[in-house]
């Protein structure tokens, strides 16, 4: 114990706290401003500890601070991809989760984390997995510093009809599944609002509904419509009353719009979104989570099923032209990738998919940067480079708006005002 002015007893362990936060200063050469989609020149970037103090070309760089020296580089926000699934194992056929104990999937997961912040991506929805509430473990381990890997907002499991796209199926019917590989099974509205309770009493962000069939679920048809209406309006309902939002697995034109209707604020892959769907999108301010690359993955791997092969015959391109239709008619996109699907770290891949059919590089990078933000929910948190938000930055040789692929290649990544990576 201190003792301080007027005798007054001093925490010497709250003395030690109070030192002050390291400050960084970026000299970024071009910096895309995502929010104005300007691209601006020689700017200064200053960081105080996992924050953003200032930013500009007159910002004076405070006595001190680290100086890190981006001025032949291309400076962006940390890339956000809203459809991911960090915590569960990268692998074509989902009964092979069925070999490996928790322990065993948790430390295999372990580098799908790392990968995908080193690949520029700061944050990320993941949004569902097999075995319940690991990715809540995976999130709260980068949260402690445990693991290294992108901020992460989770689902704590998929919410899905009995047999349905979100669940573990392709198994003999007296097989009894462990309550953690089925835990978000749910027939009803009841049970929805149920289940919807149990994961957000279990620390999940946000809640991820199945109201179609599947591409990659065995015994599932991607055309068929799954959760009713009434469900779905309960799941949405349910989640609003614990402050979260539901996104909506939906390939088939009907679930999607059903989904829409509900009030869900996203719908993943829109596969076959017909011009009805586009329009409620508009409407309601539904985003679109289009995952249009992994299509490569599905169809050149050679351990993917051929049930699954079957189920996503000629959906990519479809699902492709779709894609052209929604982002001609201003339908809100966001980026997802669906990593796990193909190998993670390579989601920046997606990009020049999305230019090819149809965005601009600028739209490509405001889908993965400001629109993101807001479809998670946190736009005061981050998505763009703007004074008090979180020190979330990435660079780039080249130029993306010239070269989008240039986003396949990020040479920095900050993420909460700590480098992790600097260089090749």
């Amino acid at each position: 114990m201190l003792v301080g002015c007027g005798g007054q007893a001093v925490n010497a362990a709250a003395v030690i706290s109070e030192k002050p936060a390291a400050v960084t200063a970026i000299r970024a050469g071009k910096l895309i401003d995502v929010g104005t989609g300007h691209v601006l020149a020689n700017q200064i970037i200053v960081i105080r500890g996992t924050k953003i103090e200032a930013v500009g070309a007159d910002v004076t760089i405070p006595d001190g601070a680290k100086v890190i020296d981006l001025s032949k580089m291309t400076v962006l926000p940390g890339l956000i991809d809203c459809h991911t699934h960090l915590a569960d194992l990268a692998d074509a056929e989902p009964l092979n989760v069925l070999q490996k104990s928790v322990a065993e999937t948790v430390y295999l997961a372990i580098p799908n984390a790392s990968v995908t912040l080193l690949a520029g991506f700061t944050t990320v929805r993941d949004v569902g997995v097999y075995r319940a509430f690991n990715d809540v473990a995976m999130r709260d381990a980068i949260e402690n510093g445990i693991i290294i890997g992108p901020r992460m907002y989770v689902a704590g499991a998929y919410v899905t009809i009995t047999g349905g796209a979100g669940a573990m199926t392709g198994l003999p019917p007296d097989i009894q599944l462990p309550l953690d590989l089925r835990f978000g099974v749910a027939d009803g509205p009841w049970e929805v609002r149920q289940r919807i309770r149990d994961l957000a009493h279990r620390g999940a962000d946000h809640i991820k509904v199945l109201s179609t069939g599947a591409v990659l679920t065995h015994g599932s048809n991607p055309k068929s419509v799954e959760f009713t209406p009434e469900e779905l309006r309960a799941a949405v309902e349910e989640a609003a009353n614990f402050g979260l939002r539901v996104e909506a697995h939906a390939h088939a034109a009907e679930g999607i719009k059903n989904a829409i209707r509900a009030g869900v604020a996203s719908i993943e892959h829109a596969t076959l979104i017909d011009d009805e769907g586009i329009a409620l999108a508009k409407q309601h301010g539904t985003y679109l989570d289009m995952d249009i690359y992994d299509e490569e993955c599905i169809q050149s791997s050679s351990s993917t099923p051929a049930d699954f092969l079957r189920h996503d015959a000629e959906l990519g391109e479809a699902q492709r032209r779709n894609f052209t239709k929604a982002v001609r008619a201003g339908v809100k996109m966001s980026f997802g990738t669906d990593a796990g699907v193909c190998p993670h770290g390579i989601n920046a891949r997606q990009f020049a998919f999305m230019v090819k059919y149809g965005m601009t590089p600028m739209q490509a990078i405001q889908s993965a940067t400001v629109n993101a933000a807001d479809l998670i929910g946190h736009s005061e948190l981050f998505g763009s480079i703007t004074a008090g938000k979180s020190a979330d930055i990435i660079a780039v040789n080249g130029d993306p708006l010239a070269d989008i692929r240039e986003l396949e290649h990020v040479h920095f990544v900050m993420k909460e005002g700590k480098v992790y990576k600097q260089g090749d």
